[in-house]
């Protein structure tokens, strides 16, 4: 008898559990309460894990075609100066790939076409689940109700199956910072990949394929600020920082603007009856580790090697949830020891310590959290 499941949720984790269980025989349905798929968003770094994961859905070329290796980077100041710096193939020889960024709509349109029309239900917006896999949705003409032997909340940090079902669980807390994004249309020039630092801000940058690139900001501020010109404001505290800053803030037309939060509150267990969470729903986590999308291709692959043993959804429990809590400690940690410090002092000693610091032990550092692979297939 073919199993089924219900993923509430078609991000990028959601869709890679989706493949995953289409894969190992699994009759799924994904529930997305958007009416369409639009090609909005920006970009993301799959590291070493998350191109693990995406080699076990079978998809790992058709991401590298379509994402750019990051040959080099590291961190600098504000005016420039490196602190500490990451040479060319250091990354791959330490963890055996490269770090490839890709702009977020193009992995989710490589994700969803791994699966069969028909899967993917937009315009369908969950309403009630219970543990015993039952799920009511209210669909594009009518309410409906289904029932599967496993249902997956992939529906992001404002989840609403873990609203549901965990309703002991903390809600999402803002960290005090504000983020930026945005996506360049062409760029010309040589760009290394990095991170730039001031007091209370941060500035990255990610070569993407096609002549464009991914740049992301942040400073402290609290949650709330009216929606305004947000490119004149990234212009305003960035623009004097070092090249190519303000020239790529100058190449970018759209800017999104997000308040940062995270679930500081870790929770008790991933697992209710025939319901388990996942990705940020489940773990959702500061970019600081740029684990996030990461994570949740960890979830999608974990639960697919084991969603079909009697203890499935407590086997899945069992593997992530020690291990994603722990990267997002760790996300929150390096958040606060580095665009979120602001004393003079302390970001002095801070920078000191970065310089100081050899290179194989800073590769080290960044690489214990990406250095991981899927589970062996039974």
């Amino acid at each position: 008898m073919t199993r089924t499941a219900v993923v509430v949720g078609a991000g990028i984790g959601g869709l890679g559990a989706a493949v995953g269980l289409h894969r190992a025989g699994w009759r799924v349905t994904v529930l997305e309460r958007a009416a369409a798929f639009r090609p909005v968003g920006a970009g993301l770094v799959l590291q070493a894990n998350g191109l693990r994961c995406l080699d076990a859905l079978g998809l790992g070329a058709a991401v590298r075609q379509r994402g750019r290796a990051d040959v080099s980077g590291g961190t600098r100041r504000a005016d420039g100066r490196w602190l500490a710096r990451i040479g060319p193939g250091e990354l791959a020889r330490a963890l055996g790939t490269p770090a490839v960024g890709i702009h977020r709509a193009a992995l989710h349109e490589i994700l969803l076409g791994a699966l069969p029309d028909g899967v993917v239900l937009t315009g369908a917006e969950v309403r009630a689940v219970t543990t015993d896999g039952e799920v009511t949705y209210q669909g594009r003409d009518a309410a409906a109700r289904t029932s599967a032997d496993l249902v997956i909340g992939a529906d992001g940090i404002h989840s609403t199956v873990r609203g549901l079902l965990w309703p002991e669980a903390a809600a999402p807390a803002p960290i005090g910072v504000t983020a930026w994004r945005g996506v360049t249309p062409t760029w010309d020039g040589e760009l290394i990949a990095a991170v730039s630092w001031d007091r209370g801000a941060e500035f990255g940058m990610v070569p993407l394929t096609d002549g464009r690139v991914y740049w992301f900001a942040s400073v402290n501020a609290a949650p709330g600020a009216p929606a305004g010109d947000e490119l004149a404001r990234v212009r305003e505290r960035f623009g004097r920082w070092h090249d190519p800053i303000p020239a790529l803030i100058a190449a970018t037309g759209t800017v999104l603007r997000d308040d940062l939060a995270c679930l500081d509150e870790p929770l008790s267990t991933y697992v209710k009856g025939r319901v388990v969470l996942t990705g940020d729903a489940a773990h959702a986590m500061t970019p600081n580790l740029g684990q996030g999308a990461n994570q949740a291709l960890e979830d999608a692959v974990v639960l697919a090697s084991v969603a079909g043993r009697p203890d499935g959804p407590l086997a899945y429990d069992r593997q992530r949830r020690p291990r994603s809590q722990r990267v997002a400690r760790a996300s929150r940690a390096v958040g606060r020891f580095g665009q979120q410090l602001e004393n003079p002092v302390a970001v002095a000693a801070r920078d000191a310590v970065l310089r100081l610091t050899p290179p194989w032990l800073a590769l080290r550092s960044m690489a214990r959290y990406a250095d991981w692979r899927p589970p062996s297939p039974d």
